[in-house]
């Protein structure tokens, strides 16, 4: 059994808010809990007592308390959470109205902005009244088409704070993807900033608007934020509206409007690579109370902290980021390329900022070592507490890296779960020891297994992940799925009543969880299942090798694995080096993950959200439409793979 990268001290341990909560439950249900594991089993076992003591541990605030915890623990979907109450989610999230600093905004062109949250609440009840004022009433729609600044939260804020339903898109979307999101919604308000910045260009974003609320009749105003110019010239724009103008009253309170504790808070978005993005709905108090689990517990956030990550608002951590408000902490936002003007950019902010939580991509962290960085070396990250790492499976050499490059005394946390929930299945542990390749543990209250081809829970091998509980954040609904057939179909389709995600996970003997990619692209050569990671592991190692994309291509009445691998500057596929890849996949995995083709590619596609889209390769490769490009960060790169065919039989 391998030892572990990092262990808590004792001190780390008693200091987290983890163990208080732990203590608290014990005094309460008198309980001897000790360790994280004990926790877990009761969390699962007893899901209102747990949600319960979740709702009182993160001091929600609600003008009216509940009724009832959960109507029916067994009942998934459908199953109805903390009925009677009456809360709203932006007075959670404001609930500090003092000097300390609330925002923190830096941009790849220098910029530095700061908000305390007095000035937060401020700025956030200037634009409730405007939207007020506008005719804004609970059940509209209020979007964003905006980079990650402060005026992105405070839209969604405000908005909500009036019971409106908050959903966004980053600027980085091209039209189509934008009104198959939005055009779906029906906004009434939409607010963009004139432009954003990326890799030390000011790139417009008036004209692609222009184009958009063309198409969306719903739209009765556009409010454009100032941020690559002073003031932009709104020409034709239709409804158009600057910011300053919009918001220029004497509001100084906001009146947060009572709401249900299912009333819809975010409408969120699937990927769209492999048709009409999926609209998620989601509600204020399961958003809310999720994701302060999350925070408060699992990720040990305090109002001490200084907590960065590294998001656009097309992609649900930066609705997970912004719900660290409700606890007082700084949030550090980010505009621009994380390598611009080098690929230590976001290192020097985090010496500059203090950062104690720093939050990446899988995709960052494996480029930041293949561009040598040493940023323990070259950054004073003394403050650093914890790393936190999504969006894809975190490779052992990563872990390493972490630990020899940027800080030994870390807790790296590897999460994992989605947009559609907003939130984790599995997270960090503040109280637990850090694993090569593993992430920490199953969220607390999350009932999560994995299931073998027979749906039976399995430990120590590879499974489809499954959730047997219910849990808040669970989507309410689809948006425009009356009879709630497209709901059931996404998640419920392969075993009723419980929630099927779509990965393909491993649950460890001692509660740790690996992650193998996504279930739908796993590889079944000879009808044994291989999940996708374990070849991505392989291929960081190999120096030649810079990106690689596996899918399986049927053939012959089989499957068979192709391999499409992106060469480093310098380097060409040579047999010698197909016979390298192969012999290491052989070696380090097992025969059946050897791939039949393996081809040189110069590009591999990505969604905006740094993720690889092999589902659409393999469409591709089978001469499938894909539909959705615009989700795509470089769409022209599926084009390398249409004649793979004709090139290699």
């Amino acid at each position: 059994m391998s030892q572990p990268l990092w262990e808590p001290s004792e001190q780390r341990i008693k200091d987290a808010n983890m163990y208080r909560f732990m203590q608290e439950v014990n005094q309460t249900y008198g309980t001897h809990f000790a360790d994280y594991d004990a926790l877990y089993r009761w969390s699962v076992e007893n899901i209102a007592s747990f949600w319960a003591e979740m709702w009182r541990f993160a001091g929600i605030k609600a003008s009216k308390g509940y009724d009832e915890v959960i109507d029916d623990p067994a009942k998934m979907p459908g199953a109805r959470w903390f009925s009677g109450s009456r809360l709203n989610f932006a007075e959670n999230l404001m609930r500090y109205r003092d000097e300390k600093t609330a925002l923190i905004f830096r941009g790849e062109d220098s910029v530095r902005r700061t908000l305390t949250y007095a000035e937060l609440y401020t700025a956030t009840a200037k634009v409730a009244a405007a939207l007020k004022t506008a005719g804004v009433v609970p059940g509209d729609r209020v979007v964003g088409f905006m980079p990650n600044m402060p005026e992105s939260i405070i839209a969604m804020l405000a908005a909500v704070s009036l019971g409106a339903t908050w959903s966004s898109c980053s600027p980085d979307f091209g039209i189509k993807g934008v009104l198959d999101r939005f055009g779906q919604a029906r906004p009434k308000v939409l607010f963009t900033a004139d432009g954003y910045f990326f890799k030390g260009k000011a790139l417009d974003s008036l004209a692609k608007i222009a184009g958009i609320i063309k198409e969306i009749p719903s739209l009765e105003k556009v409010v454009v934020v100032p941020y690559t110019r002073e003031r932009a010239d709104l020409g034709d724009l239709v409804n158009g509206v600057h910011y300053d103008d919009f918001c220029r009253n004497n509001a100084e309170e906001i009146d947060f409007v009572q709401l249900p504790f299912e009333h819809p808070l975010y409408i969120m978005y699937s990927s769209g690579t492999t048709g009409l993005p999926k609209c998620m709905v989601q509600s204020a108090g399961g958003v809310l109370l999720h994701q302060l689990k999350e925070l408060i517990l699992h990720t040990d956030l305090k109002r001490e902290d200084t907590i960065f990550y590294f998001t656009t608002c097309g992609w649900m951590m930066w609705n997970w980021l912004t719900t660290s408000l409700a606890s007082g902490a700084t949030l550090v936002l980010y505009d621009g390329n994380p390598f611009h003007p080098g690929p230590e950019a976001l290192w020097q902010m985090a010496q500059d900022e203090k950062i104690t939580i720093f939050g990446t991509s899988a995709g960052y962290i494996a480029a930041l070592k293949n561009a040598g960085v040493k940023p323990g070396r070259q950054f004073d990250l003394s403050p650093l507490k914890t790393l936190l790492s999504t969006g894809s499976p975190l490779s052992k050499e990563d872990f390493h890296f972490i630990y020899d490059e940027v800080k030994a005394d870390l807790q790296l946390a590897s999460i994992s779960g989605g947009s559609d929930l907003n939130g984790c299945f599995a997270l960090g542990n503040p109280m637990g020891s850090v694993y090569e390749g593993e992430l920490q543990c199953r969220g607390l209250g999350m009932k999560v297994f994995a299931y073998d081809e027979n749906g039976a829970p399995v430990t120590g091998r590879q499974g489809e992940l499954v959730c047997t509980a219910p849990f808040p954040s669970m989507p309410i609904s689809f948006w425009d799925d009356a009879d709630g057939q497209k709901y059931k179909a996404a998640y419920f389709s392969e075993y009723p009543g419980v929630w099927t995600h779509g990965d393909f996970i491993e649950i460890t003997e001692r509660g740790g969880v690996i992650m193998y990619g996504r279930s739908d692209a796993t590889l079944n050569p000879g009808g044994v299942r291989i999940g996708t990671a374990e070849i991505y592991r392989l291929m960081e190692k190999l120096e030649e090798i810079d990106d690689s994309v596996v899918v399986g291509q049927d053939w012959l009445g089989d499957v068979r694995i192709i391999l499409f691998v992106k060469m480093k500057a310098g380097y060409e596929l040579t047999e010698a080096i197909k016979d390298k890849i192969k012999m290491s996949i052989r070696t380090n995995a097992s025969p059946r993950h050897v791939p039949a083709k393996i081809i040189g590619i110069p590009d591999i596609p990505y969604t905006l959200n740094m993720k690889k889209v092999e589902l659409a390769v393999k469409k591709t490769i089978h001469g499938r439409e894909v539909k959705n490009k615009d989700a795509l960060k470089n769409p022209e790169s599926l084009d390398l793979f249409a004649n793979i065919n004709e090139l290699q039989s």
